[in-house]
């Protein structure tokens, strides 16, 4: 009996969730402008967004960072962009377009995750002629075969849907806390 009642050595708790060094964790914020004055006819927010919004959430879920879009041209309708301007919450539709990528996660690796969440953000903020944007064809694949107009079944890449979720309706965005 007395066995049972001495506390775990680290090695025994292979069971527990793995804790980190420090045990410390942090919430930080970066910006990332989007460059709408340079490329005024470019769908940044489409881009970013992907069908259904699968493309974020999967930024988000392989980087375990939020994102979100704010600024002007962050909401869809115009006229409701409008109406909201100015009102609590909505400080951010007076200043230009940008991406706030937040996280809380250990201090040991929050700096490597939003750096990587920014730089998957920023390749995808770079203006592509669309004839040779592979991105956007595999959003628009991805799209056709969520809504079951898919047809090119011969193609090598009609394999499974480009989403690594298989199952849109499973994809949840990342949680912070606060």
């Amino acid at each position: 009996m007395s066995g049972l009642m001495h506390p775990l050595s680290p090695a025994q708790n292979w069971l527990s969730s793995p804790s980190t060094a420090s045990g410390l964790i942090v919430k930080q914020t970066i910006r990332v402008d989007i460059p709408v004055d340079l490329y005024p006819n470019f769908n940044f927010v489409g881009r970013l967004l992907g069908p259904r919004g699968n493309s974020l959430k999967r930024v988000e879920a392989t980087t375990e960072c939020r994102v979100l879009i704010r600024g002007r041209g962050s909401i869809k309708d115009p006229a409701k962009e409008e109406i909201v301007r100015g009102k609590p919450g909505y400080e951010h539709l007076n200043e230009p377009l940008h991406i706030l990528i937040e996280a809380e996660l250990p201090v040991e690796i929050i700096d490597a995750r939003l750096i990587q969440a920014r730089d998957i953000l920023e390749d995808l903020l770079k203006p592509v002629d669309e004839s040779q944007d592979v991105y956007k064809k595999q959003q628009l694949r991805e799209l056709a075969l969520i809504n079951g107009t898919l047809r090119d079944e011969g193609s090598p890449m009609s394999a499974g849907s480009v989403s690594p979720f298989h199952n849109s309706l499973g994809m949840k965005r990342a949680k912070t806390r606060g």
